[in-house]
């Protein structure tokens, strides 16, 4: 997934990885779209609970969270990056460029 987020790859956004946040660790973190995307392996099917607490608890601090399986996402790479980049919004605007000083 990293590969896919990295650099602003997808859609121009910037994300970052393995984020402390309070008492956890968050997997990706797009702050400018408030947005988290955790990827779950298979220990998650046993801990459903603290998976729906932990959410809640980034959903109060304004962020919104999206889930995916390990499986998947290795699986269904280019559907999973699109429903993350329709999550940010779609493509990030480009800044305009910087007006140059000093010419004339």
């Amino acid at each position: 997934m990293w590969g896919v987020l990295r650099a602003g790859r997808l859609g121009g956004w910037k994300w970052k990885r393995q984020v402390p946040h309070g008492h956890y660790i968050l997997d990706f973190l797009c702050v400018n779209a408030g947005l988290i995307v955790e990827v779950d392996g298979g220990q998650h099917a046993d801990q459903v609970e603290y998976d729906e607490r932990r959410t809640r608890y980034l959903e109060t601090q304004g962020f919104r969270v999206l889930r995916f399986w390990n499986h998947d996402v290795l699986t269904q790479t280019d559907g999973i990056a699109l429903t993350i980049l329709q999550a940010c919004g779609g493509e990030r605007q480009a800044s305009p460029p910087a007006q140059r000083r000093g010419r004339g």
